[in-house]
């Protein structure tokens, strides 16, 4: 993962909400001068992700602690497998731990469950994404997590591409009027955004197809058999996307519509964190 300033803000933010004043366990039980050894023991099969943050987490506690890398994202770990191991100050090693921890299971546990997923319509030509629905200022970690999963990112916000979704066509007064809105804006402010809208019905599909201005059509809460047909109206005109309530269970049977992208929010927000733990050696 590309250690970015917003990522070295974030992580700082994330290590000044959690040491305060002082990690004061540490500082009353341990020498300054102890040094020692750790591991990043696995506790749970699934796949790694992280290991860029966990290093920047070390760096911005204590620059002098030296980490060992033996197994890089995206390995399919196993339990009882060491992903790295660290020297360096106990009480410094022992202040980034719970931090360099919370990104690396969560971030490994979206990772895991992005690659069942994957797995599940390797078979397919579909290619699966995220949504925004991650957790506030991690983004753009769980974002990187999924890419190590093996899916695709969306857009990353509002700002990267237009999505004009049941809500925004009801306020605008309609389809043809959302689609023209859209591309007014973006003429007038002189942006080159691609437009992806939402439909609920074949006969939305229908209207988006005879009106246009868009490069992406999203089929909502569509079934199988919806989208198949759907798939066959639009015939390669536009890019196509299924999105809303699909689940594993039934993930394959949207994957051989013939539909472009899946997209699933359930990386982000319905996924366990991969257990592991850094262990003194």
């Amino acid at each position: 993962m590309k250690i970015t300033e917003q990522v070295k803000e974030l992580i700082a933010l994330t290590l000044r909400e959690d040491i305060g004043n002082g990690d004061h366990s540490s500082l009353s039980c341990i020498p300054a001068e102890a040094q020692g050894d750790m591991k990043l023991l696995i506790k749970q099969d699934g796949v790694l992700a992280g290991v860029d943050v966990a290093r920047e987490v070390l760096r911005q506690v204590d620059e002098n602690i030296r980490m060992d890398l033996l197994l890089p994202d995206g390995t399919l770990v196993h339990k009882g497998d060491i992903a790295f191991t660290l020297h360096g100050s106990s009480r410094n090693m022992l202040t980034a731990e719970r931090t360099l921890l919370n990104f690396m299971q969560r971030m490994s546990g979206i990772a895991t469950t992005t690659h069942e997923y994957v797995d599940l319509v390797r078979d397919t030509n579909v290619t699966l994404l995220d949504t925004r629905k991650t957790t506030p200022n991690m983004r753009i970690f769980e974002k990187y997590a999924v890419t190590v999963g093996g899916a695709q990112n969306h857009r990353f916000g509002l700002f990267d591409m237009m999505m004009l979704k049941d809500n925004h066509i009801d306020f605008a007064g309609g389809i043809e009027k959302a689609i023209d809105a859209a591309n007014k804006y973006l003429k007038d402010n002189n942006m080159q955004l691609n437009i992806e809208i939402e439909t609920r019905s074949l006969d939305d599909v229908r209207r988006v197809l005879e009106h246009g201005g868009v490069q992406r059509i999203m089929f909502d809460n569509f079934t199988p058999d919806m989208i198949r047909e759907g798939v066959k109206m639009v015939d390669h005109r536009m890019e196509t996307e299924a999105s809303g309530g699909i689940v594993k269970e039934t993930l394959h049977d949207y994957a051989v519509t013939g539909v472009d992208f899946i997209s699933v929010g359930a990386f982000t927000h319905q996924i366990k964190s991969l257990d592991m733990s850094l262990k003194a050696v």
